[in-house]
């Protein structure tokens, strides 16, 4: 056989060419190809879907109506009955005279700031407390093992006497002891038994918080070259506050109504002025408008509380979804 021939029904160099597809005209689209046509289009759901979206919305709206409507229906019927009992008339003059609430709730106010002093202060005093005592119960060198013991014993003891007691105790027998330097104004003593109590149940928070971030969390951090210190700051402590940030939020709203036991010892924060009030006109009144200023605080925060709740739970059954 010569070089350069072919044999019949072999195809030689020439025929394996592909020949060169026609460019396009201008302003003609590109043509689409399936491999990213699906891509490039917008999702489009099918009639099936929007269907059901319908089905979901008007769901939604039906539900919404027959809660509402329930709701109102039950507390018509709640104040109904409590409108025809024999004793509504002196309940009302008692309760709900409009004239002395409205004479007693500037002084109410009043007093109601230093509630709200007294919580912030206190606030403060127990993250930083009982952080200190959550780190000591985490930690596991032997030298810190009598800090470990008395951390455990401190909590142990103050999550069991109840805080009233407790703001008894502090308040009358800090004073008696006539230590140099021992506060003598009764605001700030309820402030010390507030702080001696609710960092005991912050610090177990706190604790099981840390105690939920995966070891793996702080060997990657050493392994990158975090010291302690800086894991502890920039890794552990974002994540165990991420974790546990609904049941302290809980936690300090319970705090900011346990202001209120401070007025055993005298201070004039808001439920004293309440009882003086009612002492001195025999009309309770005065309790219902500190009630209502401690409410107007709580169920923010309260709401505040259930969202972190709902994206926690959310959060969760996206990781466990994974």
């Amino acid at each position: 056989m010569e070089h350069g021939t072919t044999e019949p029904g072999t195809a030689g160099p020439e025929s394996e060419a592909v020949p060169d597809r026609p460019a396009p005209a201008p302003g003609t689209p590109a043509p689409v190809t399936p491999a990213t046509g699906a891509a490039d289009e917008e999702h489009r759901p099918s009639p099936r879907e929007q269907e059901r979206e319908r089905f979901r919305r008007s769901r939604r709206r039906r539900d919404t109506w027959i809660a509402a409507l329930s709701t109102l229906a039950f507390l018509g019927l709640l104040a109904a009955a409590a409108v025809a009992s024999p004793g509504w008339d002196r309940v009302h003059g008692l309760f709900l005279d409009a004239g002395e609430f409205r004479a007693a709730l500037p002084e109410i106010l009043q007093g109601f700031w230093l509630n709200v002093r007294m919580f912030l202060v206190a606030e403060a005093l127990i993250l930083l407390l009982g952080l200190a005592v959550a780190l000591v119960r985490v930690t596991r060198a032997p030298g810190l093992q009598p800090l470990r013991l008395a951390a455990t014993v401190y909590v142990d003891v103050f999550r069991g006497v109840p805080t009233l007691l407790l703001v008894f105790l502090v308040g009358f027998g800090l004073p008696a002891l006539r230590l140099q330097g021992t506060p003598s104004q009764p605001w700030v003593l309820g402030v010390i038994a507030l702080v001696l109590s609710y960092t005991a149940y912050v610090a177990e928070v706190l604790r099981a918080g840390l105690e939920s971030v995966h070891p793996a969390q702080r060997h990657a951090a050493r392994a990158l070259g975090l010291s302690g210190s800086q894991t502890l700051r920039h890794v552990v402590l974002p994540q165990a506050v991420r974790n546990v940030l609904p049941p302290l939020l809980n936690d300090f709203i319970a705090l900011q109504k346990d202001t209120a036991l401070v007025a055993v010892l005298g201070p004039l924060e808001a439920l004293r002025v309440a009882q003086i009030k009612a002492d001195y006109d025999f009309n309770y009144t005065p309790y219902l408008g500190a009630a209502l200023l401690f409410i107007a605080v709580t169920v923010p925060l309260t709401r505040v509380a259930d969202r972190l709740q709902r994206r926690a739970a959310q959060r969760t059954r996206a990781e466990a979804a994974r």
